[in-house]
């Protein structure tokens, strides 16, 4: 049973949501998502998935999240319960789980383990919960959740959750519904398929865009709606899953369904997507809604669109920071992983920035990408200083971590030495010029081996984590199976090359 602790706070947080849908239905299923409470209501695709179910006939969800608190290594959490009906995870017959990237497995088997079910899938027999997965992490590797879930829907699951419960609640048997679903061409079932992977999924276009319904204060995008503008991406940056070979690319939600699915009198907005300043007509949407009064926040912004016009939008609806991406640390690198972002398009944001009153710069980089050397690093940090002299700047750090479905698959890790290294070199070189925050590169090394592992590194975790979930106890799990932090083979790595960008991308790398 929940603590009162527990029960005074979803209490409280019930009280606080605006939008939630309440739907008293005769079969329910749990909605999971392996993070606190703050990080999964700032999820779009976890609040689609819920308007999603709860429009189903006779049949609904109820809410459960990872403790507060629950992500830290050592964390013991308690038994998980539903918001909306107290429930323990035991007593749904399915358990769906969205989970978004690879450490959040750390949650789910902390979540399983204490409301007494086996994560593992091995050890589940046929009176457990039916533990079905999705989100973000299927269009990567959903192999390390082979060893956990009974059925696993791959990519976009408006259109397949309905299918996939209804099967799993109207069959006879597990075994029956799992024969069933493995039927089905986006339902990866691993006692079936073992490492053999259906495609992934794409939605009907007539769904878009995807809106969410719950606001609340208590969300880390703190009562704000979130709508997608556009799904998928039309570029080619070979580090990213969601690139333009994925799902077919980017589909563009026209702006007038865009306008109309905002209320008039909603005063915070979100637009969601893997490249929404790339809508062909972002500037006029942003706009709009500023004349409105609406506050309005942006996923991703690309520094070759941040032209004045734009960026005088964006500061007219709220925007104090604008926010891009760097991801090489020099041109050099850039031109590497197809990245189309030029010094000229961070020069002239950071004047755009300044003309019209936005405070600060805040760029996202990637080190230890392959065939990438000090000299990158040096450039990095140059560059970065001659920002700071027009708008402050803030950057945000993350060790690259190689991720299936992309160009850059099998690039192995730089290491955990090499990358505290470089981050170190880049911190001397801009002399407190940026506001510097990084990911941990013990850390992730951990999200690299699993974003390159099957269902023995997925399942390596369960052991990490029980063992106290420290990065000593993920280094010994994952030893067990041959992998180590230290770089190996990062050295020789290079980047494999297309013939239509052979020629620029050989050239960029031989003048490392």
């Amino acid at each position: 049973m929940p603590s009162d602790a527990t029960r005074r706070l979803i209490r409280q947080r019930l009280t606080d949501e605006v939008g939630r849908i309440e739907k008293d239905a005769p079969r329910r299923v749990a909605l999971v998502y392996p993070s606190p409470y703050s990080v999964g209501m700032s999820s779009l695709g976890y609040q689609r998935i819920y308007r999603a179910i709860q429009a189903l006939p006779g049949l609904g969800c109820e809410r459960v999240f990872l403790d507060d608190g629950g992500e830290d290594a050592g964390a013991r959490v308690e038994s998980p319960v539903s918001y909306e009906g107290t429930r323990s995870l035991g007593e749904f017959p399915v358990l769906a789980f969205s989970v978004a990237y690879e450490l959040q497995l750390a949650g789910l088997v902390r979540m399983l383990d204490a409301a007494g079910i086996a994560p593992e899938r091995a050890l589940r027999d046929e009176r457990a919960p039916f533990v079905l997965m999705g989100g973000p992490l299927t269009f990567s590797n959903p192999l390390t959740l082979a060893g956990y879930a009974d059925a696993v829907i791959l990519g976009e699951a408006e259109e397949i959750v309905a299918f996939a419960l209804e099967t799993i609640l109207g069959a006879e048997s597990k075994s029956s519904a799992l024969t069933k679903l493995a039927a089905h061409p986006h339902v990866f079932v691993p006692a079936h398929h073992g490492a053999r992977l259906p495609p992934i999924a794409a939605c009907d276009d007539a769904l878009l865009p995807a809106v969410s319904c719950i606001r609340t204060p208590h969300a880390e995008l703190s009562d704000m709606l979130l709508l997608e503008t556009e799904r998928g991406c039309s570029r080619g940056c070979t580090y990213c899953v969601m690139r333009r070979t994925t799902n077919g690319g980017m589909r563009i939600v026209p702006m007038e369904v865009v306008l109309e699915a905002i209320p008039r009198q909603e005063r915070k907005v979100g637009l969601v997507g893997a490249a929404v300043s790339d809508h062909p007509r972002i500037t006029e949407i942003v706009r709009s809604l500023a004349e409105r009064g609406t506050q309005v926040g942006l996923s991703s912004l690309r520094p070759d669109r941040l032209k004045d016009d734009f960026v005088a939008a964006l500061a007219a609806a709220g925007h104090r920071t604008l926010t891009t991406a760097l991801d090489g640390p020099s041109q050099r690198m850039r031109d590497v992983i197809e990245r189309r972002g030029q010094e000229q398009h961070y020069l002239g944001a950071a004047r755009a920035a300044r003309a019209h009153g936005i405070e600060r710069l805040k760029l996202y980089l990637m080190i230890g990408l392959p065939g990438e050397t000090d000299a990158d690093i040096d450039e990095c940090a140059r560059f970065v200083g001659e920002l700071s002299k027009i708008v402050p700047v803030a950057l945000g750090i993350s060790p690259f971590c190689s991720k299936k479905n992309t160009p850059l698959d099998g690039m192995p890790y730089a290491g955990v030495d090499l990358v505290g290294r470089r981050l170190e070199r880049l911190r001397r070189g801009l002399r407190g010029r940026a506001d510097v925050r990084a990911v941990s590169a013990k850390w992730a090394w951990v999200e690299h081996v699993l974003s390159q592992g099957g269902e023995a590194e997925g399942l390596a975790m369960a052991g990490a984590v029980r063992a106290g979930g420290s990065f000593a106890s993920m280094k010994r799990a994952f030893a067990a199976l041959g992998h180590r932090p230290d770089g190996h083979g990062y050295a020789e790595a290079r980047p494999p090359l297309k013939p239509d960008r052979e020629r620029k991308r050989r050239l960029a790398l031989s003048t490392g």
